[in-house]
């Protein structure tokens, strides 16, 4: 097949999706790889290596009209300009976004969404969202560092003892729990929370305290386990309790970084005003939900701010910040897809009954497939 990458073109979007590693892989399997010219520049990746690798440089429009092409962002208008009716999109494409996918599919492309990929063993391998998690929990820990105005570990010296700072996650997903284990490396004294109790485990096994809130009825027991891997809506009178203690965790907190998130929905208010300005001066909160509104009301998407002495770190795509890296483990998420729909001559073929497939194809032929 025809295999194109353009260049990302979403603004502070520095990923590419095919790496020299994965462009080697695509050609010796036969494949005819066409990569815009600078498209991995931003996450340092030069065109001499994807020319070694054995892909062609072209410009925007020719990588764009690939038969196949492989994007991180969902493409923009000016790039479906370029894209040919039949062709095939691979990216994270945001399949909750319904406006979005019957744009692709008015364009006739065959799309698929990998972020809709199933919480499954069998599709670990491509589940970008994972991936990329696992870097933005790593750099939110990072950038509480920067933010904050003390260390992280305990330190004993002659002038005096500098004691751990104290770190609270809300959320215990794979960002939130990469984040605790960061914490931890640097010599933190970690809590955390989540609805599912499985998540007590996970927790604790990184050396993180669990903040427990207890369940008072067989039903918030029961929607806490979840469905797929990700957290459902709790209960209101839940709820209430979750906000009372995780609020008193946040008061006596130097540092608290927020990943919780539904997919499709607006991203559960977790930290309250009120909580903020009752944090000691010199705090951090670091919000990896601004983008779904924010765990924080206070949080500003794509801006750090001040809040009486509190610092609120709403930058988004923390992936982006790992660019070298992110494109590396998103690129090999791609390429382990792409042995779904590409049959042993090198054709594009979709299963007949695939479950992971079922689940990322948002359109063809013209149709949206899902119901965002």
């Amino acid at each position: 097949m025809q295999v194109g990458i353009p260049r990302e073109t979403l603004p502070g979007e520095t990923r590419v999706a095919a790496t020299p590693e994965t462009v080697k892989k695509l050609a010796q399997a036969g494949h005819q790889v066409q990569i815009e010219r600078s498209a991995g520049l931003a996450a340092r990746y030069r065109d001499s290596d994807y020319e070694q690798a054995g892909a062609t440089l072209v410009d925007a429009a020719q990588a764009l009209g690939s038969e196949l092409v492989l994007k991180v962002r969902r493409p923009a208008p000016a790039e479906l300009a370029h894209m040919k009716a039949g062709g095939v999109l691979l990216g994270m494409l945001d399949p909750f976004d319904a406006d979005g996918l019957k744009t692709l599919a008015e364009a006739g492309l065959t799309a698929f969404a990998l972020e809709a990929a199933p919480r499954t063993t069998r599709a670990q391998s491509l589940d970008v969202l994972s991936s990329q998690a696992n870097l933005a929990g790593y750099k939110a820990v990072l950038l509480a560092t920067q933010y904050y105005g003390r260390i992280f570990p305990m330190m004993m010296t002659a002038a005096g003892t500098l004691k751990a700072a104290r770190v609270v996650v809300l959320g215990a997903g794979v960002a939130g729990l990469q984040a605790i284990a960061t914490a931890r490396r640097l010599g933190a004294v970690v809590e955390a929370s989540d609805v599912r109790p499985a998540a007590r485990e996970q927790v604790e096994s990184l050396g993180g305290k669990f903040i427990d809130v207890p369940y008072e009825t067989d039903e918030e027991r029961e929607i806490a386990q979840g469905v797929g891997g990700y957290a459902r809506p709790m209960p209101a009178a839940w709820m209430a309790r979750q906000a009372a203690l995780v609020a008193e965790r946040c008061k006596q907190a130097d540092i608290v970084i927020t990943t919780a998130l539904i997919p499709g929905r607006p991203a559960p208010v977790l930290i309250q005003p009120d909580t903020v300005a009752a944090m000691r001066p010199g705090s951090v909160i670091v919000d990896l939900a601004v983008e779904r509104g924010g765990n924080c009301p206070l949080s500003v998407a794509g801006e750090v701010v001040d809040h009486d002495g509190v610092t609120l770190v709403g930058l988004s795509n923390l992936p982006a910040l790992l660019a070298t890296d992110a494109s590396a483990l998103y690129a090999r998420n791609l390429l382990d897809f792409l042995k779904l729909v590409i049959d042993a001559e090198g054709r594009f073929a979709l299963p007949a009954d695939d479950d992971i497939i079922k689940a990322c194809l948002v359109c063809q032929d013209g149709k949206v497939l899902r119901s965002a």
